[in-house]
């Protein structure tokens, strides 16, 4: 076997038996870590799917610890996050797998993840990230059959992602600061100022129901965390220089999504996550995580940037 599948599972009880179904058969290693779940979701895995390896935490530690220490557990040349809300298409390992040989430079590819609602209706077809400070699925709500080619991403989205273990190991796992939300953006991100590519893989399918754990696409928590993590990544991943070239577009982004989630009625905790993250990024725990600028890594940042700019024009054409 040459990849691991890696499931974090947080009170999944709906979904996660039509998971592991659709995987049981894929050639893989496949381990779900539960994060304290207590709605029999845990117990499921272990009685019905003895051959699933397990890793359980006492307490909920979030989605990127629980991948975290899957990954650590992983012998294979790659590791495949998934979530627990997903159901997968016969061949979906092998077909990842085929993009991930394509080039030795792929650090990752995302999977075509499709609604599960609306099955002829795309969920996510890779994830860009813009000037702006904003992260956006492409083609969300669009018709799934306009998806059908490879093309670059600024990052894969963990829902449904392959990733190369010997990258990981040389820039690093998730962040756990993030706990959840944007931490795939995050490590993408990561991977390009190191040289490295991301790339959508549209033969390997999955059905996503989406919200499955945070219980709707706007709520509280997941608001708090995003606008946390949106501010986190912006002083991890950008030296000075480039953070003052994209401050303009950066102010007015917030202050688009600020007004966003006030007519959202969530603009206390929109608020009070953007004051997170100024926190979490003046800490010790947040500088220890900062990419340091390196000379050699330059060309990297000037691509970066373009992206950056050419995904703002995108997303405000769209």
């Amino acid at each position: 076997m040459r990849s691991t599948i890696i499931i974090p599972n947080y009170n999944g009880i709906r979904y996660i038996e039509d998971c592991l179904r659709s995987i049981q058969n894929e050639q893989a290693r496949i381990i779900v870590a539960d994060n304290a779940s207590d709605d029999g979701s845990y117990e499921l895995v272990k009685e019905k799917f003895p051959q699933v390896e397990t890793i359980r935490f006492k307490n909920n530690t979030g989605f990127c610890k629980a991948v975290n220490a899957g990954i650590a557990m992983a012998d294979t040349e790659y590791v495949i996050l998934l979530n627990n809300d997903t159901r997968a298409e016969r061949g979906f390992v092998r077909e990842l797998e085929k993009v991930m040989d394509s080039a030795p430079d792929i650090f990752s590819a995302s999977a075509k993840m499709i609604s599960m609602h609306e099955k002829d209706k795309i969920d996510d077809a890779g994830d860009l990230y813009c000037a702006l400070g904003w992260a956006f699925a492409i083609g969300k709500g669009r018709p799934e059959r306009a998806y059908l080619e490879e093309y670059p991403i600024f990052a894969s989205c963990g829902g449904a992602a392959i990733y190369r273990k010997s990258i990981l190991d040389k820039i690093g796992l998730l962040d756990e600061n993030h706990f959840a939300y944007l931490e795939d953006i995050d490590l993408g991100y990561r991977a390009q100022i190191y040289g490295y590519r991301n790339i959508f893989a549209p033969k390997a399918r999955v059905y996503h129901a989406g919200s499955a754990a945070s219980g709707s696409r706007y709520n509280s928590f997941k608001t708090a965390l995003t606008s946390k993590n949106s501010i986190y990544i912006i002083y991890k991943n950008m030296p000075f220089a480039q953070l003052l070239l994209n401050l303009p577009f950066l102010t007015v982004g917030f202050i688009i999504k600020t007004v966003f989630f006030i007519k959202k009625g969530l603009g206390a905790v929109y608020i009070k996550g953007l004051i997170k993250g100024f926190k979490l990024s003046a800490s010790a725990e947040g500088r220890k995580n900062k990419v340091r600028f390196k000379k050699e890594n330059l060309g990297s940042y000037c691509r970066i940037q373009l992206m950056l700019w050419v995904n703002m024009v995108r997303r405000l054409t769209a």
